[in-house]
């Protein structure tokens, strides 16, 4: 049995003499038997009382789950009321998201569940459906010609790291979500990328990978344009607005960057 998994059987143990549990589920790697040694551990916990929003209460019952080293909130991936743990004991990163029933309905795919009182977050599972974020085209379009324009002045001014960090956010939020729609696939960023697009999508992002150099960082930046652009050809329905003055004046000022 992996260590994720020891650690989980553990947390139904503990979570089923709480009453004020309903549930826990599992999300993540476990839906897809995906699991290794490497992998987070992503529990849904059911609460009838509100948990999340008090950091202290969401400490509180994650120590109860096993030896805490750390925890913090997730606001900086939009989710507060997840807390992003680090486990020992084995050394385990466990991240905990705390919801009430009514929350539970909400989600974006369909946990395993380990735990429940009176087939409560079953009943939920059967009768409403998980929605994964889709891919907003236009959201896309409307930004990404400013984006390059943004990156170029970086260049021009010798900002590298900032264009290098410019060049990861677009292969995260861009590239990579618009290839895994082209493959079918859900749009998860660069997560596990390698695992799931071909070999030439594979090949095309890493030419989008920059030294820490101009003449690198504008090379990178041509081909994250190149690239770009062919997806939208492949993917973009004709109700897309296409943002034809951006692209023209953005391609326009990275010329004359790069001249």
């Amino acid at each position: 049995m992996l260590m994720q998994q020891e650690f989980a059987t553990r947390a139904v143990r503990i979570v089923e003499k709480d009453d004020n549990v309903t549930g826990l589920a599992v999300a993540g790697s476990w839906i897809t038997d995906e699991l290794d040694e490497y992998s987070d551990l992503d529990l849904v916990l059911v609460t009838e009382e509100k948990i999340a929003g008090s950091k202290t209460k969401m400490l509180a019952f994650a120590r109860k789950l096993g030896e805490l080293i750390s925890g913090f909130t997730g606001e900086h991936v939009g989710e507060p009321r997840l807390l992003i743990c680090l486990y020992d004991n084995p050394l385990l990163h466990v991240d905990i998201k705390f919801l009430t029933l009514q929350e539970f309905k909400e989600r974006v795919e369909n946990p395993v569940v380990l735990f429940e009182r009176n087939g409560s977050l079953s009943n939920i599972i059967s009768t409403t459906k998980p929605e994964w974020p889709r891919v907003d085209f236009q959201w896309i379009e409307d930004r990404f010609w400013t984006w390059i324009h943004y990156l170029a002045t970086k260049v021009a001014r010798g900002e590298l790291f900032e264009c290098i960090d410019g060049l990861c956010f677009l292969r995260a939020r861009v590239l990579t979500p618009l290839m895994q729609v082209k493959a079918k696939k859900l749009p998860r960023g660069v997560r596990k990328a390698e695992m799931q697009l071909n070999l030439p999508d594979l090949e095309n992002l890493k030419i989008t990978l920059p030294q820490y150099d101009k003449e690198s960082v504008v090379k990178a930046i041509d081909n994250t344009i190149s690239i770009y652009r062919s997806l939208r050809r492949k993917l973009y329905p004709d109700n897309i607005e296409l943002q034809t003055l951006a692209e023209k004046r953005s391609i326009e000022f990275f010329k004359k960057i790069k001249s």
